[in-house]
């Protein structure tokens, strides 16, 4: 059994070159893995567009009618971050559904790794920095409402993100939701000014290097773990951690991204806890760089769950 790999070719559209949101990071990390052997025709998947149905257990009718059919206002779309387009329409009604799927996968196999997500600035009636739809809250309430025709007794979802700025959006949709932990492990100095509530928030300070940091990741994931008794964890793996990540303000390594991923995903292995990983956020006009850097969850993930 090969880890199975989540992406659709429509994540990476048209889109300008000059933005600050890397559009094209999703086709060529999918490029990436493929050429160095990890995603294959018979380990990646292609999800279809969500059901409307599926996106209202997390965002508004009238909201998602605004967005789909161009009707925001110019506050809005600036909120937003991002051009509209058919073409962004056509790879954010997708997105949710994957890490949908990944969740799906990861209770059934034990892992499964969306290639895109960690859309958690997405709020229940808007859109903010650059994050449309919220797929980890979609993903966390769809299998919930799922969860009586599954063998899960009573099921808890962990939502870990380590992306540097909070999951506020993630955050507010859930904070009603006892059977859904939020944990966010972000700087304490950054996106967005006004923080949400999360049921448990970590604030890194400004500047922090790696001993630091993972010491805290490790210790936050395990009171994480303890509180919240999760049967499967989503973890949003933002690599704008990174001491180069121009929307950083941290100051990780290389090494000690990559020493993050081993840690989080090994222990989901030795906790014997299903993880459905996302790529959060990332942001390089290196885009080869930072691909690489995405690329760390999965090849981690490939390391420690088939050696």
């Amino acid at each position: 059994m090969s880890i199975k790999l989540i992406t659709h070719p429509d994540y990476s559209f048209d889109f300008p070159s000059r933005h600050r949101f890397p559009m094209e990071k999703f086709k060529l990390l999918h490029q990436y893995l493929q050429q160095n052997g990890l995603a294959t025709d018979e380990n990646t998947l292609r999800p279809g567009r969500a059901k409307l149905e599926l996106l209202q257990l997390a965002h508004c009718p009238e909201y998602l009618d605004r967005f789909i059919h161009n009707k925001q206002t110019p506050q809005e779309i600036r909120r937003m971050g991002l051009p509209w387009s058919p073409g962004l329409v056509k790879r954010t009604l997708i997105s949710p559904n994957g890490t949908f799927l990944a969740g799906h996968l990861a209770l059934q196999e034990g892992i499964a790794c969306h290639l895109a997500g960690g859309t958690h600035h997405a709020h229940r009636d808007a859109a903010s920095g650059f994050c449309v739809l919220n797929d980890l809250a979609v993903a966390a309430l769809g299998l919930l409402h799922e969860s009586r025709r599954t063998t899960l007794p009573n099921p808890s979802i962990l939502i870990f993100d380590c992306d540097v700025h909070q999951g506020d959006g993630t955050a507010r949709i859930l904070e009603h939701e006892p059977r859904v932990f939020t944990c966010s492990v972000h700087c304490d100095k950054n996106f967005p000014a006004r923080k949400a509530r999360s049921d448990m928030d970590v604030e890194v300070p400004r500047g922090t290097q790696d001993d630091e940091y993972l010491h805290t990741v490790k210790n936050a994931f395990l009171k994480a773990i303890d509180r919240s008794k999760p049967t499967l964890v989503f973890y949003d793996a933002g690599v704008d951690v990174y001491a180069e990540d121009p929307l950083g303000l941290i100051n990780i390594s290389l090494d000690g991204l990559r020493a993050r991923e081993n840690l989080v995903l090994n222990l989901c292995r030795e906790k014997g806890l299903p993880v459905a990983t996302v790529i959060g956020g990332g942001y390089d006009d290196d885009r080869a760089a930072l691909v690489r850097r995405h690329a760390m969850v999965i090849e981690e993930a490939f390391r420690v769950f088939e050696g």
